[in-house]
């Protein structure tokens, strides 16, 4: 062994009886970034199996999976002398030759260098002798870790379904470490938090006698629970409950990024009290359901109606939604006007498809109706056409009489798309996505599950979607999608913005208006460009498409992205006649981005979601109180995150009193300033005016506030090295001004907390 080697036996001595070394595998655990890098390199460890655990460990710390690489041998053996584990990202997918079986495989790879090599020596010592530890990709955030490919093997035991009714008396680490069942890898990722969720759901007690009241209990846990969580109840006149609305904080956060199209469903009904369960459904940046809030009514009258939209935007901070698609009522329409009055409101397509089953028999297994129903809905350009259509379906189905399609015709500006094609839904509004939506809460409850049992079940439900969003960001940031035309800078574009599910749809687009369509030029005046967009195999239709080449604003009679926020195949198919190689920056819509919830506290002069809260300081608190929130979730997993939170909060507020302290002292000196002022205008009077006369002009000059605000006195946090991760800087000051002070000046230090110096002043 060489005397490096002998250095590290010193560092790291053996114990005599054959166990581990004092530094194990586990040893990142407790330890930080910089700290797990610098005792790395060098670290032994005594097996094959040892030395992959060893970085594996590493790499689920800091954020990376890890892949086995190269390994060489000692001449003339199998016994191993080096072996190489790189990132998982490490090299490229197109060095390795293209197959059916890996062509639509998510591409991981980024070329990344960061790796790690052990030598073996002749007693079977394995020691770190080359480690590179920086990454040219996004490292998993903490709450992503656990769906790391090989932390996954770190894991003792399966996940599964928890019964919190086993006993714990067997089971001495946390009491749940064999509670588990068997069940499928749907549950893997369940982290011992999860576990004491899940026990003190089922521990609630629920009172049979007083359901109203337990669940009133339930809500004010959770607000002392969370700050954010929101709750309201309304009474009769007698005093008893009838209505519930309640969300959580995530709820809140949820509404601010992806609350411009919602579905308010009122076609689920809890069993036990046939109560009306109400969520507020939306779409995210996945095209997955996200609930913005939930409800239980009584009835279904106007008065409901009006009292939970008015929770329900309260609970906003005032901030109504562009669209929202409800049922086919009266009730609810008369409730919207009142309190959503700015809010384009639209019937579901799949409430409506519903309906039909039971008003029009066995038209509904007529495939030859059902076109021409949905061409009525949602396939009609123009009011004549859709006029057209519909009397054609009356009268070739005898249909003229139906009560129900009469009523459906007369708020026909509430479903029809030609009298809808600039209402924004994000594609929530499709038969398809209905069905979605309410199965969210299908199998809930059965006939004996009181209303805070159901909400705790429905909050399982909420946690699920949860997941899954954490699941697909996960994917999105740490795979990039395979691109169907490689070298398209438009398609390359895309895939760098959009999330994996909304890029499909996006490239879909893409190749259809390239490969699919015929393109004429009608006319041209100016920077004015007119083109007439034939899809081809699809009948005649024609479609007009106008391009400003002066703004690059680009319109279509499709409105596809004013409905859904993606550009049409139509809109593409110009922008590529014209060699548009990148799509403007107003035609990515941030909502179906990976950044979508980045940057969503700035706070702006013309911010639109203040304009109808009444106070500017009220909608500050709020937007305040939510960020804070966010970040408390953030950081509440590890104890480093912790401090830099509470370090930020700390710096933070001194910072605001060195503020009001120096604003304090300049208007103090502005105030002498102006009275001294006052006093030299003033005649003066009486004998000793002339003295007065005689004090220099020095002395009745105001003293002038110095504060340093040169370029080394404030520094970010984020631009000293091993800082680049933190998401909030901070700054440190100097203790002294850089600059001799003149005479009349005052100094003061950025973190005085008593009188302010003075420099001596000069008569």
């Amino acid at each position: 062994m060489d005397s490096s080697q002998d250095s590290q036996e010193e560092r790291h001595p053996r114990r005599e009886n054959g166990e581990e070394t004092e530094k194990t595998a586990d040893y990142g655990n407790a330890l930080s970034r910089k700290e797990a890098t610098e005792e790395l390199l060098g670290c032994m460890v005594h097996s094959e199996e040892e030395a992959y655990r060893l970085y594996c460990d590493y790499g689920h710390r800091i954020g990376f999976s890890v892949r086995k690489g190269k390994q060489s041998y000692f001449i003339g053996t199998k016994n191993i002398r080096t072996k190489d584990y790189y990132c998982s990202k490490e090299g490229l997918k197109y060095d390795e030759p293209v197959t059916e079986a890996n062509f639509n495989r998510p591409d991981t790879r980024t070329n990344c260098k960061a790796m790690i090599r052990f030598r073996v020596d002749e007693k079977g010592q394995w020691t770190v002798i080359r480690f590179v530890p920086v990454h040219n990709h996004q490292l998993a955030k903490p709450g992503e870790r656990h769906m790391l490919r090989s932390a996954k093997s770190l894991a003792v035991g399966k996940s599964g379904v928890i019964d919190p009714s086993a006993s714990t008396e067997s089971h001495p680490i946390n009491g749940f470490s064999d509670t588990i069942e068997d069940d499928t890898a749907e549950n893997s990722g369940y982290t011992i938090r999860d576990c004491y969720n899940q026990a003190g759901m089922q521990g609630i007690t629920v009172i049979e006698a007083g359901d109203g009241q337990s669940l009133v209990s339930y809500f004010k846990r959770r607000t002392n629970e969370e700050g954010m969580f929101y709750w309201d109840v309304q009474v009769d006149q007698e005093g008893r409950m009838t209505n519930f609305f309640y969300r959580d904080g995530k709820c809140r956060n949820d509404y601010d990024c992806f609350g411009d199209a919602i579905i308010f469903d009122t076609t689920y009904r809890t069993n036990k009290y046939n109560l009306i369960c109400a969520p507020f459904v939306g779409v995210d940046h996945h095209w997955q359901n996200v609930v913005f809030g939930c409800a239980f009514l009584l009835d279904e009258s106007v008065a409901s109606y009006v009292w939970v939209f008015k929770s329900f935007l309260e609970s906003m901070g005032g901030q109504s939604p562009k669209s929202i698609f409800t049922d086919q009522d009266e009730a609810i329409m008369q409730a919207i006007e009142q309190v959503f009055p700015n809010t384009q409101h639209c019937f579901s397509y799949w409430h409506i498809l519903k309906n039909a089953q039971s008003h029009l028999g066995s038209l509904n297994t007529s495939q030859a109706f059902q076109n021409l129903f949905t061409k009525c809905m949602q396939g009609s350009d123009s009011e004549e056409d859709f006029e057209d259509s519909w009397t054609s379906m009356l009268r070739e189905y005898k249909l003229q009489d139906n009560s129900w399609l009469i009523d459906l015709h007369r708020f026909r500006h509430k479903w029809c798309s030609a009298f809808n094609k600039d209402t924004f839904d994000g594609g929530i509004n499709s038969s398809q996505w209905g069905e979605v939506s309410n199965n969210i809460l299908s199998g809930v409850s059965d006939d004996n599950t009181s209303l805070t049992r159901f909400a705790l079940l429905l909050e399982k439900v909420v946690k699920d979607l949860r997941r899954n969003e954490s699941e697909e960001d996960f994917r999105c940031s740490q795979t990039a999608p395979v691109r169907a035309v490689k070298h398209s800078t438009v398609l390359k574009q895309a895939a760098e913005s959009y999330t994996h599910r909304i890029y499909k749809l996006f490239e879909a687009e893409f190749l259809d208006g390239c490969g699919a369509t015929s393109c004429h030029e009608t006319s041209s005046g100016g920077n004015l460009l007119r083109f007439e967009i034939t899809m081809q195999g699809r009948g005649s239709k024609v479609w007009a498409v106008a391009l400003d080449t002066s703004t690059m604003e680009i319109t279509c009679g499709c409105r596809k992205f004013e409905r859904m926020g993606l550009l049409c195949s139509h809109a593409l198919k110009v922008f590529t006649l014209q060699n548009v190689d990148t799509i403007p920056e107003k035609y990515v819509l941030k909502r179906w981005t990976k950044d979508a919830r980045r940057s969503m506290y700035k706070l702006a002069q013309d911010d639109s979601t203040q304009q109808e809260c009444t106070e500017a300081e009220l909608a500050y608190r709020n937007r305040a109180m939510q960020y804070a929130y966010n970040l408390i979730i953030k950081s509440q997993e590890l104890e480093e995150s912790r401090k830099i939170f509470w370090d930020s909060l700390e710096t933070g507020e001194k910072a605001l009193e060195v503020f009001f302290e120096m604003r304090n002292m300049h208007t103090l000196a502005a105030k002498d300033a102006s009275n001294r002022e006052k006093k030299k205008k003033k005649p003066s009077k009486g004998p000793n005016s002339k003295k007065a006369k005689q004090v220099p002009a020095a002395s009745s000059t105001a003293q002038e506030l110095i504060v340093q605000t040169n370029e080394h006195q404030y520094q970010s946090s984020q631009d000293a090295p091993g800082n680049a991760t933190i998401g909030r800087p901070y700054y440190y000051q100097q203790a002294f001004p850089t600059a001799p002070m003149q005479p009349n000046q005052m100094y003061i230090h950025p973190n005085m907390h008593g009188m302010p110096l003075c420099t001596p002043q000069v008569f």
